[in-house]
């Protein structure tokens, strides 16, 4: 395992774009790209926990990135100049923050929301407070609630199924996209016992990968739960990225996790990524563009 850059903050949503891997530094409100030399370069500056984001298929990323904004309720939209513009309005769906995102091959982006605050107590009873939301050409619209604090979200490459890492249920859970991007048949895809997983990806043997803060590993896990391989870390992993110049690289992003209500002064995050080869490489999405 090799250690590709250190020394930021809570890094979160990895992606593999043309050729580096991006990353958010939620608490620098920063996304950066990184190289495999481990050069760094600003590409936005956003202010906002959570911070995540992903490309829309085919387009370059001034122009095809898109990223939750918690500060403004919107999905934002990185422009041909560098500036981030309006994409979508969250706020009549919820007044609390936007946490992952994931843009299939369609072009559906998919943005989640816990629906509580992360800070307070968490909520309890059914149905679970958290939802997925479908953004399609500037609408959204919720397209599967009852959720227990959702976090990382993957789509298969046909395009078909959307796996959810329910963080509080401690499982993944899958769904059946529609033609028209709604999402049917819940089902469990896999239960993954005491761990609770955070940013995930899927590979091409149909496996994911999935961090976890708590227990500081990344696990990469068949359908059904059987877990195949285990990365671990001296600190939480966040979350993970297949990438590299032919797919089968894992980059987990990783700091050191304080709790939820040292979320905002916290200065001691060391956040890191780190590299290392993965028995088989990327599928899906969020993809390798």
């Amino acid at each position: 395992m090799d250690k590709l850059i250190g020394g930021l903050g809570l890094l979160e949503s990895p992606r593999w774009h043309d050729g580096r891997l991006w990353v958010a530094d939620w608490t620098a409100g920063l996304i950066r790209a990184i190289d495999a030399a481990g050069r760094a370069e600003i590409m936005v500056e956003h202010e906002s926990l959570p911070l995540c984001f992903d490309f829309l298929p085919g387009l370059p990323a001034n122009g095809g990135l898109l990223l939750t904004s918690s500060s403004e309720r919107a999905l934002l939209r990185l422009s041909g100049d560098g500036t981030l513009s309006r994409y979508a309005d969250l706020s009549g769906l919820s007044q609390q923050r936007y946490n992952d995102i994931v843009i299939d091959g369609r072009g559906n982006a998919y943005v989640n929301n816990v629906n509580f605050d992360f800070a307070a107590r968490p909520p309890t009873g059914d149905p679970a407070p958290g939802f997925v939301a479908l953004v399609h050409e500037g609408r959204a619209r919720v397209v599967a609630d009852d959720l227990a604090f959702p976090n990382g979200m993957a789509v298969t490459a046909d395009n078909a199924t959307l796996v959810v890492a329910e963080s509080y249920r401690h499982r993944l859970t899958a769904f059946d996209i529609g033609a028209d991007g709604s999402l049917s048949n819940r089902r469990v895809w896999a239960d993954l016992g005491s761990h609770s997983p955070d940013g995930i990806c899927l590979d091409r043997d149909g496996a994911a990968w999935y961090a976890d803060v708590g227990d500081c590993c990344c696990v990469r896990v068949a359908e059904g739960g059987e877990a195949l391989q285990r990365v671990q870390l001296d600190r939480g992993a966040f979350a993970c990225m297949l990438g590299g110049r032919k797919g089968s690289t894992l980059f987990v992003a990783a700091a050191h996790w304080p709790g939820p209500q040292r979320l905002q002064d916290y200065t001691g995050w060391d956040g890191m990524v780190v590299a290392t080869r993965a028995p088989a490489a990327s599928a899906g999405w969020p993809g390798s563009g």
